[in-house]
């Protein structure tokens, strides 16, 4: 999470910028038809709507897809490029599949067929190629010996290519209801495992900084016992990139049945987390090679929470600009002589 000197300090353009919509902009072509989203072999995700990507919603969808259905998305995602200059049946053939259930993982997206959903890839993969915000490279495996520069520019590019799914992906309006339950709470209580758990306590330090009441909480038993003293009024987070680590889900759970606000930071909408919490907010990510996609969610992960402090502290100006400077003065007398703080 970055310094924060001052309170007014903004989220950088990139990803605050408007989403990247889905549909092709070239010419007067327009937007494809979206069919109503539908169970399809058991599985539906929410349907693409205009302004969303179509490649992060199937990145998120994609621990639901089954056998066929997987591998036609594990394909797409693979290449995107190559998807969109492929017919129904090369891509049928490629991923091992039939041309019927390519048909199926596009309704399970939401499109009438197959036409309209390669037209969604060719733009969103024009669109970025054109911006600078897409790479052939993204996919790529990194080699034993790379050159630190290629190695570099890789990374780069993953992780721009998740700020800007991160930002078409996430609910503003989810935001905004965390900023105002977070404002107006007793307490806040935070929950994380693992990596998690290090994004969770950036965001209590951050909390604490401006005079909001937060406690970060790893071991299970002090965040069931915690959680088990929250109430109405309360707000519990919980932070979890597959939103399965079973301990933040038992924490969360247990303070949504005490009437806490509950909040989740995962990166798939489906998962147990997001299942028990009130407010939802959604990650994307970009894995490379020696960085899983739990590893490559950090990042995103702190873009939003960095969001969330900032929409915090806007609706407590006056109480957070005061603990910001009183606590800014404490330890004022362990900088360094050029006035930056001592870490």
């Amino acid at each position: 999470m970055t310094s924060r000197d001052e309170l007014t300090t903004a989220v950088q353009p990139a990803v605050g910028a408007s989403p990247v919509s889905s549909i092709p902009t070239a010419g007067s072509v327009s937007p494809p038809p979206i069919a109503p989203a539908g169970p399809v072999d058991g599985f539906a995700v929410a349907a693409v709507g205009a302004g969303e990507s179509v490649l992060v919603r199937v990145r998120a969808g994609l621990p639901e897809f089954t056998g066929a259905l997987q591998r036609v998305a594990e394909l797409i995602l693979a290449d995107p490029a190559a998807a969109a200059r492929s017919t129904i049946v090369e891509l049928a053939e490629r991923s091992g599949t039939s041309p019927a259930t390519v048909t199926r993982f596009c309704r399970a997206l939401g499109f009438v067929g197959y036409a309209e959903l390669r037209l969604a890839i060719a733009g969103e993969t024009g669109r970025a190629a054109r911006t600078g915000g897409w790479t052939m490279d993204i996919g790529r495996e990194i080699q034993p010996t790379d050159p630190l520069e290629r190695v570099l520019g890789q990374i780069m590019a993953a992780d721009t290519q998740a700020m800007h799914d991160t930002a078409a992906l996430l609910d503003l309006t989810e935001v905004e209801r965390a900023a105002e339950a977070i404002a107006r709470a007793n307490r806040v209580d935070i929950y994380g495992q693992g990596g998690s758990a290090l994004v969770g306590g950036e965001m209590q330090f951050c909390l604490h900084r401006i005079g909001v009441a937060a406690w970060a909480w790893t071991d299970v038993h002090n965040g069931l016992s915690s959680a088990a003293l929250l109430k109405a009024g309360d707000v519990a987070l919980g932070v979890s990139h597959s939103g399965q680590a079973r301990e933040t889900v038992e924490m969360i759970a247990e303070a949504s049945s005490r009437g806490a606000t509950t909040i989740a930071l995962t990166s798939f909408p489906r998962s147990p987390l997001a299942e028990v919490a009130d407010i939802v907010l959604l990650t994307a990510t970009q894995a490379t090679t020696f960085r899983p996609d739990a590893l490559s969610a950090r990042h995103p992960q702190l873009v939003v929470l960095d969001l969330l402090y900032i929409a915090i502290a806007q609706r407590t100006h006056e109480r957070a600009h005061a603990a910001f400077s009183v606590t800014a003065q404490a330890v004022a007398g362990h900088r360094s002589a050029s006035g930056k703080e001592a870490s």
